[in-house]
């Protein structure tokens, strides 16, 4: 029994969802999006619920999927998504140029990032951005690719970190 797929969602006042087939399209305030569901998996939607259902039990694994995938696109078109990263190291900072992001981080050369469509990249200070966006996956991705250009060192923490993740540091040479 799936518990994340046999959740009934709640769509909010000046969200709107249609399902054509098995593409289903929720626009609201911030904006429109749009998923393609297994063709066994059916939106139901009464009233301002919406139920995702199966036609067997062979289609566990997309049921549960799907469900989730239509949940954030419903928060996504409401709220929004943010990811908070900052930049540790001498000489370390970001820039927003633009359409890309500037990423000093030791390097010979800096690296440009390209900021994909429908993102925006806020940048308080040169060590900070947040990236905002209303695609969960489209933000969670371009924050972990920015973040793999210099990954955290477990020795001094340099690098680029998620804004609350917090590094298991390690002692190193000791003399004797």
């Amino acid at each position: 029994m799936s518990r994340i797929g046999n959740r009934i969602l709640t769509i909010p006042e000046g969200v709107t969802i249609t399902t054509d087939g098995n593409i289903v399209t929720v626009s609201g305030p911030k904006g429109q999006l749009s998923t393609e569901i297994n063709s066994h998996i059916t939106v139901k939607q009464e009233g301002n619920e919406l139920k995702v259902e199966r036609s067997s039990d062979a289609y566990k694994n997309f049921h549960g999927t799907a469900n989730a995938n239509i949940a954030n696109m419903i928060t996504g078109v409401t709220k929004g998504f943010e990811k908070q990263l900052e930049i540790v190291g001498v000489g370390y900072r970001f820039a927003v140029k633009g359409n890309d992001l500037v990423v000093t981080a030791g390097y010979s050369h800096p690296v440009n990032v390209k900021i994909p469509e429908g993102i925006t990249i806020d940048n308080p200070s040169n060590t900070e951005i947040t990236i905002k966006g209303i695609d969960k996956q489209l933000v969670g991705e371009l924050a972990a690719n920015i973040r793999k250009i210099r990954k955290p060192e477990p020795y001094k923490g340099k690098g680029i970190r998620y804004k609350d993740e917090h590094i298991i540091r390690k002692v190193g040479k000791k003399a004797a």
